[in-house]
């Protein structure tokens, strides 16, 4: 909004130096610093807010938790999350092009999958119902949401050139259509059976990977603040035409917006950090890990890379991919032997190596460095053909 009445201004009144909003660097910069200043300073408030209206953290007792002792963090403040769409949303605000539909799609992802996660953790926290909301209830907005976003992208007419294309690694031609159907039926535009589907699995997926993720302090925040950097870099890319020549990739018109986005979502989840290091002073809850997790999976789809989002996003993989494991070989075993076996002490993974005495901060650490390892990764590819 800001942005718009300053680019007005520069258009009438034409005042010396209000041309440097014009370059998406500098809003990025600019959206940057106000998302840190908004989560810091505003998020104190809220963080107040939260404990006088006792939204605690529901713990489970060491029993119930396979044997690791949380009993610390119980009642510290959850719905967290608020200090990101705050963080974030504020700031693009401000910033951003608002006349753009990538930004509207990115703050539609967030905002939508942080009120589910708002309610969920209202239940949880006020209400003193463990299950949060409805399996059923939650999985429904979470595919509306997606099937939003991967309808737009399809249908909108600014995305007509390039709906149902997508980025391959590897191959010389780089794109991969998802209109399959093209092959078989001539005339008819069936690639949206295909691309829905797919935006829906990814962004529903995502949102409960990055929840599943959120287990220790600071260990969702500081990922998804590296795997933020890494999407500020894949926007401003795919926005640029240069670069996006240069690196052979897909040059998207309007798509550099995002980088004014994602710069701001990155500072935001650093800005969060201040309070949710080691020991945390308030936890995102689903209100913010749902939001961040819809977030890359939106933004990866409308710059056309969600094949790289299990480079890109590795530790999410990761912890998710434990899950599956431990869950699948524990069900085989229990039918086989009649008695469920583990693959690891406990799962998500950051549990397992919780159990196996390694402290909080260490494991948080070290998924950092294999977060930024991989996301380093993830640009190299990107040279690869």
């Amino acid at each position: 909004m800001l942005y718009l009445l300053i680019e007005y201004l520069e258009s009438v009144y034409q005042p010396p130096g209000f041309q440097i909003v014009q370059f998406i660097s500098v809003r990025a910069g600019l959206a940057a610093l106000t998302s840190l200043i908004l989560s810091t300073l505003v998020g104190r408030r809220i963080i107040r807010w939260l404990k006088r209206n006792q939204f605690g953290e529901q713990v489970r007792d060491a029993k119930d938790a396979g044997g690791i002792d949380h009993s610390h963090k119980k009642g510290t403040p959850t719905m967290g999350g608020l200090i990101l769409l705050l963080g974030v949303l504020g700031s693009v605000f401000l910033w951003g092009d608002l006349t753009e539909v990538y930004v509207w799609l990115a703050m539609l992802a967030m905002a939508g999958m942080g009120a589910i996660g708002l309610a969920d953790d209202y239940i949880k926290s006020v209400k003193k119902n463990k299950d949060g909301v409805a399996p059923l209830v939650k999985v429904s907005a979470q595919v509306a949401i997606g099937g939003i976003v991967g309808a737009t992208l399809y249908f909108h007419p600014q995305f007509a050139d390039v709906k149902g294309l997508t980025y391959l690694p590897f191959i010389s031609s780089g794109t991969i259509d998802y209109d399959l159907f093209r092959f078989f039926v001539d005339g008819v535009d069936l690639g949206w059976i295909i691309s829905i589907p797919i935006a829906i699995f990814i962004m529903t997926a995502l949102s409960n990977a990055v929840n599943l993720t959120d287990g220790l302090d600071g260990l969702a925040a500081g990922t998804s603040a590296i795997v933020a950097l890494g999407f500020v870099g894949l926007t401003y890319i795919s926005g640029n035409a240069v670069l996006a020549d240069f690196l052979s990739q897909m040059f998207l018109p309007g798509a550099g917006e995002l980088t004014v986005f994602m710069a701001a979502f990155a500072a935001t989840c650093l800005g969060f950090l201040w309070y949710n290091g080691h020991p945390a002073t308030v936890f995102m809850g689903d209100t913010g890990s749902l939001a961040l997790g819809a977030v890359f999976g939106a933004v990866a789809l409308m710059i056309r890379k969600e094949l790289l989002l299990p480079l890109l996003c590795s530790m999410f993989f990761i912890e998710t991919l434990s899950v599956v494991i431990q869950t699948t070989y524990f069900k085989y075993t229990r039918r086989k032997y009649g008695e469920g076996r583990r693959v690891f002490k406990m799962a998500p993974i950051h549990h397992h190596y919780e159990k196996l005495g390694i402290e909080e901060p260490k494991i948080v650490t070290r998924f950092w460095i294999i977060t930024a390892i991989t996301v380093i990764a993830t640009f190299i590819v990107l040279r690869i053909r």
